[in-house]
């Protein structure tokens, strides 16, 4: 019988241990997993981070690739199968550079989540915590990402912000 659904978010800072706590969510869960990868290997640093990322995979994790289309690659999931998504503020910096309508996608992946067809783990950067960015796009996108972690917040039966590898439980 299919999980219920649920929607749970995992935020925090650069390396808090975000992406390893989510990954330990979704694998106390029966195999097999979805892992929803927005990440983007432009250059050597993120190639690296991929590879360390995948590298905490086996093949129970059935990867899909979704840098754009995140709302879509959700609605496809199998009804019942636990699903990881890494990250939501990749996610929102590749359709910001694409110029896509953001408050419209937002609404779009909003619409998606609010409806789990299993247990899914949705993981963002907490990026407002720290100094003004310097320069227009960056203060946009620091933002933009306040704004789509409020909105996925809302809507999640559970929030848990990762300090230093710790999680806290916020909702």
């Amino acid at each position: 019988m299919p999980d219920k659904g649920s929607l749970t978010l995992v935020l925090g800072g650069a390396r808090s241990g975000k992406s390893t706590y989510a990954e330990s969510l979704i694998s106390a869960k029966p195999s097999p997993w979805r892992y929803i990868a927005t990440a983007q290997a432009f250059d050597n640093e993120m190639e690296e981070r991929i590879a360390t990322h995948r590298s905490r995979r086996d093949e129970r994790w059935q990867t899909v690739d979704a840098p754009h289309d995140l709302a879509q690659a959700l609605a496809a999931c199998p009804e019942g199968q636990p699903v990881l998504v890494d990250c939501l503020t990749l996610w929102l910096s590749n359709r910001m550079l694409a110029d896509a309508d953001i408050a419209a996608e937002t609404e779009a992946l909003a619409d998606t989540v609010s409806r789990p067809t299993g247990h899914w783990v949705l993981v963002s950067n907490e990026v407002g915590s720290g100094i003004v960015p310097e320069n227009a796009l960056a203060r946009r996108f620091r933002d933009e990402a306040g704004r789509l972690n409020q909105k996925i917040a809302a809507l999640a039966d559970e929030v848990v912000l990762v300090v230093a590898g710790l999680p806290v439980k916020v909702k």
